[in-house]
């Protein structure tokens, strides 16, 4: 098998675990829930630690990618991320579950700096793009996560022998990959973080991410219980499936469309799709059409990410590392912030409603994707 091979599947099977790894707790969110026995607005604020967590993280990822090799960090920050998610079937109260939530927000920014570094090192060893294969494995894992939990929740399991065979399953795989992950990537230039002016580049494609993200993470913890809540379905796990299926099926489309058609219009199309797909939901909470909602917000949300990092080689001041830890804050922050922002309205609104502020984060990046190719351009 070709070497250069050999990285891409290696690299995959990361993105695979990471998002096998999240959309298994995040599937699990009612049952922490209800356990712990927290409303709306608790849940909200609890999930809060996640964002002040992974911006605590930013420091320290961003000195692993530029001072060592990418693969390292991959992989003990993957080790401990699993850990933290098995941690969270012993959490009994609030302190212990913000502690677990702590550890795994803080693991999880390693985890994706680290990824989406080395992604950009893999891409240059092939003539086509393949940088949304790489998102696509990780909503095929987030799938089989979703997939996994739904079973261990028909067959009655409880969350701590799930969490168990989780990290029984996901830790071997993540030592046999590890080997064949790109060993030698470490930026030579452009490695410190200067305290200085934003570069707009990087903050226009910081935005562009973090509302792309506040979407994702307001499906990833509340499509569960919004199904069960708002449209009374016993096994809350189906749109939260349907959601990331059709992520996984845009995102393995995506690097085709965004040749033909070119990433300012795929970026244009996304946010409409977004918006399309929750106001279905919204207006009609029943079990087919929010899950047909649910499936165009997947189709909609999944290629904005890949497409964004995928600029972060561009930045005139910095490695593609450091701009991977700068716009990968926005993202995770989005992306934890979005679930107390629909937590505190749901309190206040009911979740139902809740949903439509997500409309809002769509509607924002049609803007925001104007705005950055013209910045883009004018620095061509």
């Amino acid at each position: 098998m070709e070497t250069r091979l050999k990285h891409r599947i290696a690299l995959s099977t990361f993105y695979f675990l990471s998002g096998f790894g999240f959309s298994t707790w995040t599937s699990r969110i009612p049952t922490i829930k209800e356990v712990i026995g927290l409303n709306d607005a608790e849940l909200g604020s609890t999930l809060l630690t996640m964002p002040i967590a992974s911006l605590i993280g930013l420091p320290l990822s961003g000195f692993l990618v530029s001072k060592f090799n990418t693969r390292k960090p991959i992989l003990f920050g993957y080790v401990l991320y699993a850990l933290s998610l098995l941690s969270l079937s012993f959490a009994s109260n609030t302190v212990m579950l913000i502690g677990s939530m702590f550890c795994i927000a803080f693991f999880m920014r390693i985890v994706n700096v680290s990824m989406n570094t080395q992604v950009i090192t893999v891409q240059k060893l092939f003539q086509k793009k393949i940088n949304a294969s790489f998102h696509a494995m990780w909503s095929i894992g987030g799938i089989a996560g979703v997939g996994f939990t739904t079973l261990m929740i028909v067959s009655d399991i409880s969350m701590l022998m799930h969490l168990i065979l989780f990290t029984c399953i996901v830790i071997p795989l993540s030592l046999f990959s590890y080997f064949n992950l790109i060993a030698a990537d470490k930026a030579t230039t452009g490695t410190k973080l200067i305290l200085s002016k934003p570069e707009p580049y990087i903050v226009s494609l910081g935005f562009i991410i973090f509302f792309a993200s506040i979407c994702e993470g307001g499906m990833f913890d509340w499509s569960g219980v919004f199904f069960r809540d708002v449209v009374n379905s016993e096994i809350f796990t189906f749109g939260f499936l349907l959601f990331m299926t059709f992520m996984a099926i845009s995102r393995l489309l995506s690097d085709k469309i965004i040749h033909k058609i070119g990433s300012k219009l795929t970026f244009a199309i996304s946010a409409v799709l977004i918006i399309s797909g929750v106001l279905t939901a919204v207006l009609f909470p029943y079990f087919v059409p929010a899950l047909i909602g649910f499936s165009i917000i997947g189709i909609g949300v999944a290629p904005i990410v890949p497409m964004a990092l995928a600029q972060a080689g561009g930045s005139k001041k910095y490695a593609p590392g450091i701009v991977v830890a700068i716009i990968s804050t926005y993202g995770t922050t989005g992306m934890l912030i979005g679930p107390p922002i629909i937590g505190y309205l749901s309190h206040g609104f009911g979740l139902r409603w809740a949903f439509l502020f997500l409309t809002i984060t769509g509607l924002s990046i049609i803007p925001l994707t104007r705005l950055f190719f013209k910045i883009k351009g004018s620095e061509e």
